[in-house]
């Protein structure tokens, strides 16, 4: 019988080696899709809502066409941002921030329980402080100070810290999320809720409008902040400051707000320390500048989250609108800019 050679070893071999290599690349090909890891995909939601009814109060979707506004209901409905932040807790206290796209992606988590906060990420003028812990978490705005308001008459709490209306915010809390280790991502819808509303301000002239060339307003008693993990306001108020625009039935204002302080609170509407104060200031064709101030409390009461005030009657006198002349140029620039400043909350 003849003895296997030098070339029947080499070709064993080489068909062995080739098995061999078949089986362990087939084995690498499906490796990824059986390991195990730590990993949700969130698949994020938004309730695109500006005002939110409470109680017994206009119905402001079905009242809307006989406003004359101007534009639709559906018009103040939030945008959708453009990006989504997660701050993860877990049981050892660790705390760990991903950024995502808006409608959520993967995440990696430690395993265990975990307290998840989401809120977007593409804000300008909102300030985020004690992010450390989720129960301590809050949104806040950046001051504006205006030079020429002093305070209003009508509301009882003087020298309030004056802020610029916050950016859309929308937010989602789980407390408790169980984070197991598996062969896929696990599936984890989020519904992010509006953490900022919207109130439309009408100021109605009776007479002197056509004076009027330029307009801005204050709103006081208004949430400073709000927490991320509840949604409910702070305590502290705050008067917001913002720009108005000139129509042909008076001014108007479309003003961003956490809402009335200390909301949701089931004894909210018996809180006699709650009030509201509203401000108007124009500046005439003449440049001579004019105030208004208005108590808005029965309006708002039953408003804390977002709606329509309206105060009427406001007279511009023709003695006011002509004193002076007609010929300064009134713009902007004359009219004065507001300072924006960032909150120091160390």
């Amino acid at each position: 019988m003849k003895r296997p050679g030098i070339y029947d070893f080499l070709m064993g071999a080489a068909a062995l080696l080739a098995l061999t290599a078949c089986e362990h690349k087939e084995l690498c090909f499906n490796h990824s899709e059986h390991a195990l890891r730590y990993a949700s995909h969130v698949e994020a939601t938004y309730e695109r809502v500006w005002e939110v009814p409470y109680g017994e109060r206009t119905d402001w979707a079905a009242a809307w066409s006989s406003l004359g506004l101007g534009f639709g209901y559906d018009a103040l409905r939030p945008i959708l941002p453009e990006g989504l932040r997660v701050s993860a807790y877990d049981a050892a206290g660790k705390h760990a921030v991903m950024n995502l796209q808006p409608e959520g992606e993967e995440i990696q988590l430690t395993t265990g329980e975990n307290a998840l906060l989401f809120y977007n990420n593409d804000t300008h003028y909102i300030v985020f402080t004690g992010m450390d812990g989720y129960a301590t978490a809050n949104a806040s705005t950046r001051t504006r100070t205006r030079a020429s308001y002093t305070g209003n008459p009508f509301y009882p709490k003087k020298n309030e810290n004056t802020v610029a209306p916050p950016d859309v915010l929308f937010g989602h809390y789980i407390d408790s999320y169980l984070q197991e280790r598996s062969t896929e991502a696990v599936r984890l819808p989020v519904a992010m809720h509006p953490l900022v509303f919207t109130y439309v301000v009408r100021y109605r002239f009776a007479r002197g409008l056509d004076y009027v060339a330029l307009a801005r307003g204050a709103l006081s008693g208004m949430a400073a902040s709000v927490y991320l993990h509840n949604g409910r306001t702070s305590d502290t108020s705050a008067t917001i400051l913002y720009d108005c625009t000139v129509e042909p039935w008076g001014v108007q204002a479309v003003v961003r707000s956490f809402g009335v302080p200390g909301f949701p609170n089931p004894n909210y509407e018996g809180r006699a320390e709650n009030s509201f104060g509203l401000n108007l200031e124009v500046r005439l064709h003449n440049g001579k500048t004019l105030n208004y101030f208005f108590d808005i409390t029965d309006q708002m009461t039953p408003q804390p989250h977002g709606g329509v005030v309206t105060v009427e009657g406001i007279e511009v006198s023709d003695e006011e609108g002509a004193s002076g002349g007609s010929a300064f140029d009134v713009s902007v620039e004359g009219w004065g800019e507001f300072e924006d400043v960032e909150i120091d909350l160390k």
